[in-house]
């Protein structure tokens, strides 16, 4: 595959002003994302972040909202050739945490303000494995429901392509968000980065049969992969809109040492780059889906011990503090140098409350946080 800059990359070095007209118009073409995706002139770059903080603060608020995570799993049956917990990859210790660990995160979650969780894990499709899932999803609404949260925690899962049969248990037990990444929506490049079977079109029913059933509906894409080009990323940017997402988690892409694409030929993108283009998409998107829920991903910290601060400031409103278990936190690596392996949930919270307030955002508590862009398409539904 090519090394990922394309000729729009470099040559599309558009001064500030011709950014500022392309935002002030405020409806954006193909051509008009590729050009924002494209700008590196310090001025211009500065402009689309500013405009995008703008957005995020006019039509969603200064709010930041938490979603405890907890990686419950690292066992999974797909081989997915960027990830680190892939199947293939024998170096992983595997675990599964237990119903009452789980729990134990859940409550903490709830008695720290949190308001939100999000179960995350390797992607299996047995029965068992559904079975775990509900049982974990109605045990934590059961546990978590206080004066301060009378519907318990809002519980996001994000498990990977599931039948519809138990998409709607999960949702029947009480998860209303359900996050599933679609990494990109070309289909070359999907095909690319994924063994034969793991299919575009699969993931796309999936991400359909989510909306139908009714949940928040969540994807993203990774940013820097190798052979992706910026026409390709304003592409995903019309499919969040087209499809009209609720909300968007997406991140750098960062190499794994376990997996096939640490042996592809490296891109000529240096990492800063990368970056910064990471942090563009995620302004990009939130001039397009302005009222819609995004996520400052761990992956820009990975790349810059910032990267959160930065997304943030880029039109981010979400946060996913770790709730994991250290003991194993080291296990769920799906790429290399992934922070806070170390950091006690206790210690992640001051942390993140430090760096939310110096990005002048406050905090909200005892909140699901769900998405404005959800809400109101369910109120103009129902009138």
């Amino acid at each position: 595959m090519s090394d990922g800059r394309n000729a729009a990359e470099n040559r599309a070095e558009s001064g500030s002003g011709a950014i500022t007209g392309i935002l002030r118009r405020g409806e954006y073409t193909r051509d008009d994302l590729v050009r924002l995706l494209a700008a590196r002139d310090g001025d211009a770059a500065e402009a689309i972040r500013a405009a995008a903080e703008a957005v995020l603060l006019r039509e969603v608020g200064d709010a930041v909202h938490y979603r405890g995570l907890v990686e419950f799993s690292n066992e999974c049956a797909m081989n997915c050739l960027y990830c680190g917990i892939r199947r293939g990859n024998a170096a992983v210790r595997r675990y599964t945490l237990s119903g009452p660990e789980i729990l134990d995160a859940a409550r903490w979650c709830a008695e720290s303000g949190y308001g939100s969780i999000v179960l995350q894990s390797g992607e299996r499709r047995e029965a068992e494995f559904a079975d775990f899932v509900e049982d974990a999803v109605r045990a934590i609404k059961a546990a978590t429901r206080s004066e301060r949260l009378p519907r318990g925690l809002g519980i996001t899962l994000s498990v990977g392509e599931q039948t519809p049969e138990a998409y709607a248990r999960f949702f029947a037990a009480g998860a209303h968000r359900y996050l599933l990444r679609i990494e990109t929506t070309n289909p070359g490049l999907f095909a690319g980065i994924h063994p034969a079977g793991q299919t575009l079109r699969r993931r796309m029913a999936c991400l359909r049969s989510l909306r139908e059933i009714g949940y928040q509906v969540g994807t993203g894409v990774m940013i820097g992969l190798p052979g992706q080009t910026l026409e390709m990323l304003a592409d995903d940017v019309l499919f969040f809109r087209t499809f009209d997402v609720d909300m968007v988690g997406m991140g750098p892409f960062i190499v794994h040492a376990r997996t096939p694409m640490a042996g592809w030929p490296p891109s000529d993108r240096a990492p800063e780059d990368t970056l910064r283009l990471a942090l563009r998409m995620v302004a990009v998107v939130r001039l397009v889906m302005k009222d819609i829920n995004i996520a400052a991903a761990t992956a820009l910290q990975a790349m810059d011990p910032d990267g959160r601060e930065k997304g943030l400031r880029h039109g981010a409103n979400i946060i996913m503090p770790q709730l994991t278990p250290t003991e194993v936190r080291k296990d769920y690596l799906l790429y290399e140098g992934k922070p806070c392996l170390d950091e006690g949930r206790q210690d992640c919270r001051r942390c993140l409350e430090t760096r939310i307030r110096l990005c002048g955002r406050r905090i909200a508590s005892d909140d699901w946080g769900d998405s404005r862009h959800f809400r109101l398409r369910r109120r103009t539904s129902d009138e």
